[in-house]
């Protein structure tokens, strides 16, 4: 199956050169977690060079770093797929993350500098302008980066490089979560107690929020993407 690649997320101009790697994957990114490319399918290198206006290139060095992350397999006389993953892995994942900021929120709460404190706090007026703008991706990346933020201020390095590690393998199916606008509604809120919490150095509060809010959003964004596997199945293969 080729890749669905939406014509409206084209990038204007192509960054200077040393910064075009690290351009490039943030795009690719950014298009998996919308959708734009699809799980399971090929990525087709000469569509994503005229639509991006890049060279192949810094396309093929974004092909190894998302490999390396879990988001793309590589595979000789095949190319670049985006990597499918049951709902099964996925929640396995996020149980996984429900682990590590169980273990990091109580460290994170005694451990935070008053510049990480003011750090989540100003990410999280960023991120509450996004949603009031309805940029969504705006304010995914807030979102992610937030809760980032909040495990590197347990100063574990581990536990920093393998949450961040896991976060980026389902990003996409944590962002399908907040397509719902009563979800992200309710995500802002829950994310308005977690900073308050951090605020404060509630350590057992902020554990319990964090498990909380990652439950409640790993639901509707099952909910969300078994809806749209269910119209893709009644609507059947493409003529």
């Amino acid at each position: 199956m080729q890749s669905k690649i939406m014509t409206k997320q084209t990038s204007p101009t192509e960054p200077p050169r040393g910064t075009r790697s690290a351009y490039v994957t943030e795009l690719l990114r950014d298009m998996i977690t919308r959708g734009d490319l699809e799980s399971g399918s090929r990525v087709n290198e000469r569509v994503l060079v005229e639509q991006l206006k890049i060279s192949r290139t810094p396309l093929r060095e974004a092909f190894k770093i998302l490999e390396r992350e879990g988001l793309i397999s590589i595979q000789p006389n095949v190319g670049a797929t985006v990597v499918a993953f049951t709902m099964d892995d996925v929640e396995a994942s996020i149980e996984v993350l429900i682990g590590l900021e169980t273990i990091g929120a109580e460290r994170a709460a005694e451990r935070a500098t008053q510049a990480e404190i003011d750090k989540v706090a100003e990410l999280h007026t960023r991120m509450v302008a996004a949603f009031e703008d309805s940029d969504l991706m705006s304010y995914f990346h807030l979102n992610q980066e937030i809760h980032q933020n909040i495990i590197d201020a347990a100063h574990n390095p581990a536990l920093s490089r393998v949450y961040a590690a896991e976060c980026a393998r389902i990003r996409r199916f944590r962002f399908a979560g907040n397509r719902d606008r009563s979800r992200w509604e309710r995500a802002v809120r829950e994310h308005e107690q977690i900073a308050e919490a951090f605020a404060r150095r509630e350590g057992p509060l902020l554990r319990e929020l964090l498990r909380a809010h990652h439950i409640a959003g790993w639901q509707k964004a099952r909910h969300a993407l078994e809806d749209d596997r269910g119209a893709e199945d009644k609507a059947g293969p493409p003529s």
